[in-house]
């Protein structure tokens, strides 16, 4: 079987994207790590598949998928990428809905850029010390549709991503599922860096979506921001994550950022 692809970024966070609303054929695991492999496959962070939405409850649905082959609850840059995937096949102009692991999200088309909704934030949780090989960690936690926890950091580029990054990720205080891990450094009043090891990439990603807002709204609290705060990744690009205050907790969360074409292509099932 051939399968026909398109290659697409969010920010550097990049995606292999299926259309399978004939619902012709099944993505095995086996496969989404080889079109995920730099090497012998496409090469992506993760492989995102359009499908029918059969609960009635939005426009289409996704199927998503890490590059080690395990399936994603939600990814902010991927439903950015995935929203104008599903806007060149359909020729909807200003917005649709797609149902995810993690709730329905609506994406919004604004010129060049892409804004989605997210989930409703959970499981809040500041200052908590978490017991590190290097020495207890000052670590905060939130689920923006997966998990994330965020270190404050006076130096992105010095954080220690790839030997703190595997540790926390696993660690015992997020078992069993662990949790995605991000180095924040604040640049000033409403802006900050971020850097991500990523859950089920097992390693650092150019961007994460649901990181950038993990950081962005946890940022909020402990540094006192106000929506919007502006977020450079380390690909480069500047994302925007607004929201609301309510009750100690967010809502109405949306992220805005780019959403790029790469390529197009056919490669062997």
């Amino acid at each position: 079987m051939v399968l026909n692809f398109t290659k697409m970024n969010g920010a550097g966070n990049d995606f292999v994207l299926i259309d399978n609303r004939a619902q012709e054929s099944k993505i095995s695991r086996d496969q989404v790590v080889r079109l995920c492999d730099r090497h012998r496959g496409v090469g992506a962070d993760g492989v995102i598949v359009l499908v029918p939405c059969r609960s009635g409850k939005a426009d289409w649905a996704w199927e998503f998928f890490n590059s080690d082959g395990s399936a994603g609850e939600m990814c902010g840059n991927g439903a950015r990428c995935f929203g104008r995937f599903v806007q060149k096949l359909t020729g909807v102009q200003d917005s649709f809905t797609f149902e995810t692991e993690a709730g329905v999200i609506t994406a919004r088309f604004q010129g060049d850029l892409v804004t989605v909704n997210l989930t409703v934030p959970s499981a809040l949780r500041l200052n908590e010390q978490l017991p590190l090989a290097a020495g207890p960690q000052t670590v905060h936690s939130v689920n923006t549709g997966v998990p994330h926890a965020v270190l404050f950091v006076p130096d992105a580029d010095k954080a220690m991503v790839l030997q703190w990054g595997p540790e926390i990720r696993r660690h015992a205080h997020f078992a069993p599922k662990g949790t995605n891990v991000n180095f924040v450094q604040v640049l000033g009043p409403g802006r900050i860096r971020v850097r991500t090891f990523e859950r089920g990439v097992e390693g650092e990603t150019l961007a994460c979506g649901t990181g950038v807002t993990a950081s962005a709204l946890i940022s909020s609290r402990v540094h006192r921001f106000d929506s919007p705060v502006k977020v450079r990744v380390q690909g480069g690009d500047e994302l925007e994550v607004s929201f609301e205050r309510k009750n100690g907790g967010f809502t109405d969360v949306r992220l805005t950022g780019p959403a790029e074409f790469v390529f197009s292509g056919k490669i062997p099932a």
